[in-house]
């Protein structure tokens, strides 16, 4: 009976010490800024739909005047105090590249121009992740001008795409 009891004590602490690793500040920490990342992501893309229908406007971040490509994706994130350039080919060698597989919400896409196909001429957020067919809201200088949601996977988007870059991290 003695020899039941201390198995069962025994195999009470093991399952505490389990227990209590598993619920370390290490562990709780990286749960807890997965999950503000992924709340970080959908308030931003929130916040870049708000501001459909703005104007085009060259080299402006202005949302009372308008904005270019870039000028809208830093108007954006700098809401959420992360700094990213007022320069559509300066986002060519910045963040972390992504894999269409991986594509998350407020990842940005990078774009060769539209009538330079050697230089980076554009950028947008992307609002829906499915992977080569995301859409993305960007300020476009196209048929329809300013901010705009658009699908990747069109042709005349599709043909220009440079690459993804993650600017948020966290995930």
């Amino acid at each position: 009976m003695q020899r039941v009891v201390l198995i069962i004590i025994f195999s009470a602490m093991l399952l505490l010490h389990q227990h209590a690793r598993s619920n370390s500040p290490e562990l709780m920490v990286s749960a807890n800024s997965e999950s503000a990342a992924l709340i970080l992501r959908k308030n931003l893309v929130s916040f870049a739909k708000e501001l459909t229908g703005i104007p085009y406007l060259y080299a402006s971040a202005n949302p009372a005047k308008g904005f270019d490509c870039s000028g809208f994706v830093k108007y954006v994130f700098k809401n959420f105090n992360i700094d990213v350039p007022h320069s559509s080919k300066a986002f060519s060698n910045l963040g972390k590249q992504v894999q269409p597989e991986d594509f998350k919400v407020g990842d940005v896409l990078v774009f060769y121009g539209f009538r330079n196909s050697t230089e980076i001429g554009h950028v947008g957020i992307i609002c829906e992740a499915n992977g080569m067919n995301s859409k993305f809201i960007h300020s476009s200088s196209g048929k329809v001008k300013g901010v705009i949601i658009s699908e990747l996977n069109s042709d005349m988007y599709s043909r220009r795409f440079y690459k993804c870059v993650d600017v948020i991290g966290g995930e």
